[in-house]
């Protein structure tokens, strides 16, 4: 009933915005554990006295524990609700930033790596999942959107942290405070907004829907009383029984198909999931450094970029946030995709124009400014289109009775693939090169496309009761 929320009091939008930035710390942490890993791997490989840390199991292991941690997060939300496990994500987080940094050697650094994975999974599906069961329908995609912008900016604290450390100290490798390694307290300092996190969501209250599936309904009024006023709340209880009313308890059974393995919903989630990471947009956050100078920029122009890749990201997510309820989701992620192949195609082509000398690719000074304007603008079309919008499809699509379970397959195919780019890359870099690898990137992004028109269905507006699978 979207007109209904429209009469939110004024008194509760506060509330409702401090509860959505409360949930999209996780998504901050998400973003900050994600993008750590960049500026470590030198002092990583000196530690450890290993040459493939930085570009094998070491930085994709953590893609691992996300996968993980996304399924089982998704579907033990619907048992113990969808803050609880924010909880658990909080405590993760913790645990990971300092073990990472503490770690000795390959083994127990790539086994906290992996709890930060746990950590980062469980985050990247309860937040937007949470914020949709909190948000009234009319701003619910500008809410959930906060997630995208969270990641980011946790991506670009990351970026700058590590910058700054390493220029203040000297290098990754040179012992600062304590007598610590720099690269260690890369790690540490992500314990500063884990610790906010975890005290934070004490004042966050359980998500009505999630209370109202284990039938404790009057919670379930007091929260919705504080977001919409006593009337509309009555109102709201009443439409989410009905939902419920005649339906068994959520079980993970409920997104399987006897015919299809699963239902054609959850079918379009794992789309959605897979093609936002088979685009390769990963590449540029863990490999950046890596990218860049291998196409002949210097260690600290590398670091540069991922900064103004960084802050190009926030621009492009600010966009989506203050427009995507009055536009909706199916044109974002069309134009994100329509971008996002014809810059990736761009890139393709300045990468083939490049010249292999001792192994490194060296591009002529208009190529290599065409790749860099190319690539800047394929990182702002993703973060304008399928970086926020896919996080807001995945915690609206779904029926009320499958969210969690629905969130939690979708968002483990959604790590699986990220693991599998992350993986590829390395190798597509030693054999078949740049040029090919982002061709590749470029025919998922169109692909995209024809998935997007033909199988997605636009959420704008629509209450979350309405939704069918």
């Amino acid at each position: 009933m979207p007109d209904t929320e429209r009469t939110t009091p004024q008194s509760a939008n506060g509330f409702i915005i401090f509860i959505s930035l409360v949930a999209t710390l996780g998504g901050f942490l998400f973003g900050y554990d994600s993008g750590v890993i960049n500026g470590t791997v030198e002092g990583l490989q000196t530690a450890f006295n290993s040459r493939s840390i930085g570009t094998g199991f070491s930085v994709a292991s953590m893609l691992l524990g996300s996968a993980a941690g996304a399924f089982f997060a998704g579907r033990l939300s619907d048992i113990f609700g969808r803050r609880n496990m924010l909880f658990v994500a909080a405590v993760l987080f913790i645990i990971s930033a300092w073990g990472s940094g503490i770690a000795g050697s390959t083994a127990p650094f790539i086994f906290y790596r992996i709890i930060g994975g746990l950590a980062v999974g469980a985050a990247s599906v309860m937040a937007p999942a949470y914020i949709s069961e909190i948000a009234p329908s009319h701003i619910r995609g500008r809410l959930t959107s906060i997630q995208q912008v969270a990641i980011i900016v946790g991506l670009f604290t990351a970026f700058v942290s590590n910058y700054f450390l390493a220029r203040t100290s000297g290098s990754a490798l040179t012992p600062f405070w304590g007598g610590f390694e720099t690269w260690r307290w890369m790690f540490w300092m992500e314990l500063i907004p884990a610790f906010i996190f975890l005290v934070m969501l004490f004042f966050i209250p359980k998500s009505p829907r999630y209370l109202m599936m284990r039938d404790d309904e009057p919670g379930a009024l007091k929260t919705l009383n504080r977001i919409f006023g006593e009337e509309t709340a009555r109102k709201k209880v009443r439409e989410i029984a009905r939902s419920l009313a005649d339906d068994h308890k959520p079980r993970l059974a409920d997104v399987l198909d006897k015919r299809k393995l699963f239902r054609t919903i959850v079918w379009v989630g794992i789309g959605l999931a897979t093609l936002q990471q088979l685009v390769g947009i990963n590449i540029v956050f863990y490999y950046g450094a890596v990218l860049w100078q291998s196409v002949g920029f210097t260690e600290s122009d590398a670091l540069l970029v991922n900064i103004l890749s960084g802050g190009l990201s926030i621009a492009a997510v600010l966009i989506t946030l203050a427009t995507i309820d009055r536009i909706g989701r199916k044109p974002f992620l069309i134009l994100g995709s329509v971008g996002m192949f014809i810059t990736l195609a761009l890139v393709a082509y300045a990468f083939s124009t490049g010249e292999l000398i001792d192994k490194d690719l060296k591009l002529g000074d208009n190529m290599g400014l065409l790749a860099l304007i190319a690539a800047n603008a394929y990182v702002f079309f993703f973060n304008m289109s399928w970086g926020p919008v896919m996080w807001v499809m995945l915690g609206e699509m779904f029926p009320n009775r499958i969210r969690g379970s629905g969130l939690a397959v979708a968002g483990f195919a959604q790590w699986i693939s990220n693991f599998g780019i992350t993986m590829t890359f390395p190798v597509f870099l030693t054999t078949i090169g740049l040029a090919a690898a982002y061709s590749i990137y470029a025919f998922f992004a169109l692909v995209s496309i024809f998935f997007v028109w033909w199988f997605v269905r636009e959420t704008k507006g629509k209450e979350l009761e309405e939704m069918e699978g």
